[in-house]
């Protein structure tokens, strides 16, 4: 879970990649680093991440069967919301009891 600003979208094939901003860090299962891509496995625009915008983010590690690729992936079910000091303090919050 990390709190991001996205900087560039661009599809790639079948999906679509962003290029974000890790602006803080939540909850944290792999590292991260200042600037990172994340990849949506669609090109329809959903969820609707706005180039400049920020987005509190849950996303996963994919990491393919040959561990040839490590990627951040944000899944059709994944938690895309927009960012506001609300959010934030409720996933902090919530970090401390998990």
């Amino acid at each position: 879970v990390f709190h991001g600003r996205i900087l560039a979208r661009r599809v790639v094939g079948r999906e679509t990649r962003y290029e974000v901003a890790v602006e803080a860090r939540y909850r944290q299962r792999f590292p991260l680093v200042a600037r990172e891509y994340l990849w949506v496995p669609n090109t329809c625009g959903c969820p609707p991440l706005l180039e400049g915008g920020e987005y509190l983010l849950m996303a996963r590690r994919h990491v393919n069967h040959e561990h040839t690729l490590n990627r951040i992936l944000l899944q059709h079910d994944g938690y895309a919301r927009p960012w506001t000091p609300r959010e934030a303090r409720l996933v902090r919050e919530a970090a401390r009891h998990c």
